[in-house]
């Protein structure tokens, strides 16, 4: 058979709109792609990013840290660091065994003059029981918030209620409900929950023996 005797295959008609839709999308995605990869590589050849400004309370923050090493112990300062998100508040976690010694330095260094025991809490991160307190210089209202770390097992703090009595109570319920000992303390013993209830509700492992509870 020769080529002209052998039959044509029907081909579609080509639709002009459909084809213009066609190009239009796939224009339409390389322009996108253009897009993305500029953005991209002006990006990579932006500024570096400017060194975050340091907060106008670190000198307050670097000044307590400082006579902390001076007048209790150089390693009685574990670490240091501005709360952001309570309004700058310098923040020091002391070593548990150099506390006592430096609340009444806080509170009587004339330089710091810390008189006033605003708060104190305690939290359970169920590695370890943190016991924070927060003061301030009723005379230049500066403020300072302590953290003290202590074991779970045994939990002990020395008690600050010999320093600023207003500790008294707030130790008691950090007694009552985390189970954390205040040696010093004039009066340890629980304040909200009954002598003879087992266990301490805010513990997060805690578990109560009475189902209705």
């Amino acid at each position: 058979m020769s080529e002209e005797d052998k039959p044509v295959a029907d081909t579609p008609p080509v639709d002009p709109e459909k084809e213009a839709k066609l190009k239009a999308a796939a224009e339409a995605r390389a322009a996108r792609a253009a897009a993305k990869a500029k953005a991209e590589a002006e990006a990579s050849e932006a500024e570096p990013e400017q060194p975050k400004v340091p907060s106008p309370r670190q000198p307050e923050l670097d000044a307590i840290v400082a006579l902390l090493k001076q007048e209790v112990a150089e390693a009685s300062v574990e670490d240091a660091y501005v709360n952001e998100l309570n309004g700058d508040m310098p923040m020091i976690i002391l070593r548990n065994e150099h506390w006592r010694e430096a609340a009444k330095m806080l509170k009587e260094h004339e330089q710091l003059q810390f008189n006033y025991l605003r708060n104190v809490s305690g939290v359970d991160y169920e590695t370890h029981i943190e016991v924070v307190y927060h003061m301030i210089s009723l005379g230049t209202k500066k403020e300072v918030g302590i953290k003290i770390k202590t074991e779970r097992e045994a939990s002990a703090v020395y008690s600050a209620t010999p320093v600023w009595a207003t500790a008294n109570w707030n130790e008691r319920e950090i007694y009552d409900l985390l189970g954390v000992d205040f040696p010093g303390h004039p009066d340890m013993r629980r304040i909200m929950m009954p002598d003879d209830w087992v266990g301490h509700p805010l513990r997060k492992d805690y578990e109560s023996i009475d189902s209705e509870v």
